[in-house]
């Protein structure tokens, strides 16, 4: 599996009830595919977001993104350096 990066930016700050619809639409979606989320950042201004998963590759997760209707900027295969 790889680790990989969904990026997201919004015109206004999100709030949590906003993170939540997203989670919701896309946790099936995650568990049809065999993706596994591992953490997400969030900016103090709210306006920006990293989400962290482990899937098969990047084009697996822009379909699940596509598939749940959740907005992202860009997708991408990353290393975790620790």
């Amino acid at each position: 599996m790889a680790r990989i990066v969904v990026e997201r930016s919004f015109d206004s700050p999100q709030s949590d009830a906003d993170m939540k619809i997203v989670a919701d639409r896309e946790r099936p979606c995650l568990a049809a595919y065999q993706v596994a989320w591992k953490r997400s950042v969030i900016s103090t201004d709210r306006k920006r977001i990293i989400c962290e998963y482990e899937a098969a590759d990047a084009e697996t997760m822009r379909r699940i993104q596509r598939e749940a209707g959740a907005q992202f900027d860009r997708v991408w295969v990353g290393d975790v350096i620790e």
